[in-house]
């Protein structure tokens, strides 16, 4: 009986180097798409670009009729703006030599609006002097701090008076609130969205504060990838979910309302067979994202084996049999956790119905791209 080809398994791997990431446009694409169901459209949804740092899914978004997008580093920004995008989010708050090169990427692609996030004074002043030297005026959003604990403002009065600070200087425009959740992964749905909500009730408190004083806070960007179906409910909100267009196994184990398939995958090989059961693969910390505890990877196939061990290069299993491979033998995996692990590869391998059919940059896998 002819054993039927697995959606990931590629035809010729010979000249595959190992370890390689495989990514599937077709698989990509039925991303894009539920991530704009679940969104409700495009008008409220702003995706992330951390995760993949790719030109190609950018433009494959576009195509769909995403015109906005939120990014982490001042080269995922130009990568943006490089493929023509009209609003870009920098949602890391630029400090030192970034905030001359945040201003840089404004001279040097004018047809791209780019704002960011601020949570202080110093902040606020710094971008509001660069702006008054170049006679600009900057798209400004608060960063809120809601319970993720990493950056942003607590939405309290001093978040009021920031604000009030923003909207009346006359060199930066007040655009509302980014607030992301990150802090919140329950599991069970139900739950998600009793603590998503929990949280969200001091933003909201805010916004009305704000709007009673006589400042309307036309937008919120809330969530990430966890809590995007739930804010999408809310008026005036951008969802900005950025997993979803790759996916991985960590999410995928943990969250089982949200239907995304991999479209990511590590292919390795065996290279070694140190003792019985044990089997050890080219797909050291230096290939996969290592941060979390055993498992890195979700083996796929009938692989019955725990991963026990991880070096920069190798990754050791132990075997349930020792049959279970043989020296050469090919291994797909799915990470983890799909966002550093791309960043940890020049380029990706296109897969469409078993062959590879090119490769897509990462471009903005690097801190600089030009600017």
């Amino acid at each position: 009986m002819t054993e039927i080809k697995k959606w990931y398994e590629i035809n010729n791997t010979q000249e595959v180097i190992s370890p390689s990431l495989l990514v599937y446009p077709d698989r990509i694409k039925k991303n894009v798409e539920m991530m704009i169901k679940i969104a409700g459209g495009t008008e409220f949804l702003r995706p992330h670009i951390k995760t993949h740092k790719i030109a190609e899914i950018v433009k494959m978004q576009m195509e769909f009729g995403i015109s906005k997008f939120k990014c982490a580093t001042i080269a995922e920004a130009e990568l943006l703006a490089k493929c023509k995008t009209k609003d870009i989010l920098l949602a890391m708050q630029p400090v030192a030599t970034n905030v001359k090169r945040f201003f840089k990427l404004i001279e040097k692609y004018p047809k791209s609006q780019f704002s960011t996030i601020v949570d202080n004074y110093n902040s606020v002043n710094e971008i509001s002097q660069h702006a008054l030297s170049n006679t600009l005026k900057i798209p400004l959003w608060l960063d809120i701090n809601n319970g993720m604990d990493r950056t942003g403002i607590q939405p309290n009065k001093k978040a009021l008076e920031l604000y009030r600070t923003i909207h009346t200087n006359p060199n930066l425009i007040a655009k509302g609130f980014h607030v992301y959740d990150g802090h919140i992964h329950d599991t069970d749905l139900e739950q998600r969205q009793e603590v998503c909500n929990k949280d969200f009730e001091p933003v909201i408190k805010l916004k009305d504060d704000l709007e009673r004083s006589g400042i309307k806070i036309e937008t919120i960007i809330a969530g990430g990838t966890p809590t995007f179906p739930i804010h999408k409910y809310r008026k005036g909100v951008e969802v900005s979910p950025g997993t979803p267009l790759l996916w991985d196994a960590g999410y995928g184990a943990k969250y089982n309302d949200l239907k995304f398939l991999p479209a990511a995958v590590l292919l390795t090989r065996v290279i070694s067979k140190p003792k019985h059961n044990l089997t050890c693969l080219d797909l050291g910390h230096k290939s996969v994202a290592s941060e979390m505890d055993f498992p890195r990877v979700k083996l796929l196939g009938k692989i019955n084996c725990e991963q026990i061990g991880q070096s920069e290069e190798h990754l050791v299993v132990e075997c349930k049999n020792d049959n279970e491979f043989k020296i050469g033998d090919n291994v797909y995996a799915v990470p983890m956790h799909i966002c550093p692990t791309v960043a940890k590869y020049k380029e990706v391998l296109t897969i469409v119905d078993g062959e590879v059919t090119g490769s897509w940059e990462i471009a903005a896998r690097d801190q600089k791209i030009l600017v």
